[in-house]
C-alpha cells in the first residue's frame, strides 16, 4: 500500500482546509485532524481552534499555497485559449448552422460580451504601449 501524505489539503474556494493525516491507532484507521484553514487569495493562514501551527507546518501550507497558485494560474490561461477556439468554433457555427432564431438568441449578448472584450483589449494594450512593454506576442516576432 502507498504511504499517505503527512497532510491533506481540501480544496475550497478561496483555498483550502488543512488536515494532517495520522494512521498511528490500533485499528490503522486514516485520521483527518484539521490543523487551519488556508486563503490563497490573501495569503491568510488560520490555525483551527486553539491550536498553534509549528514552523513546518507554516512552510508546508506556504509551499502548497505557492503550487496551487500556480496551477490556478495555468487553467485561467488555458480557460482563455479554449475561449479563442469556441470563438473560433462559434464563427463558424453562425456562418454555417445557425437558424435565424439561433442568431436571434444569441446576438445582442454575443455582441455585447464581444465589444466588451474587446474595449478592454484595445485599452490594456494602449496601457502597455505606453508604458514601454515591447514584450512580443504570439502573433509577433522579435525584431
Amino acid at each position: 500500500m502507498t504511504e499517505l501524505p503527512e497532510y491533506y489539503f481540501r480544496i475550497r474556494e478561496n483555498g483550502a482546509a488543512v488536515f494532517r493525516i495520522s494512521t498511528d491507532n490500533r485499528q490503522r484507521r486514516i485520521e483527518m485532524e484539521e490543523i487551519a484553514i488556508v486563503n490563497i487569495r490573501n495569503g491568510n493562514i488560520r490555525p483551527h481552534g486553539e491550536r498553534a501551527l509549528s514552523d513546518d507546518e507554516t512552510a508546508i501550507i506556504e509551499e502548497w499555497s505557492i503550487a496551487r497558485r500556480a496551477v490556478l494560474a495555468e487553467r485561467d490561461i488555458d480557460d482563455i485559449h479554449r475561449a479563442i477556439d469556441h470563438l473560433n468554433l462559434t464563427t463558424h457555427w453562425v456562418q454555417s448552422r445557425a437558424s435565424d432564431a439561433d442568431l436571434e438568441d444569441v446576438t445582442d449578448r454575443l455582441l455585447l460580451a464581444m465589444h466588451d472584450l474587446r474595449s478592454v483589449l484595445v485599452r490594456k494594450k494602449a496601457e502597455r504601449l505606453n508604458n514601454g512593454d515591447t514584450t512580443p506576442t504570439a502573433q509577433q516576432s522579435p525584431a
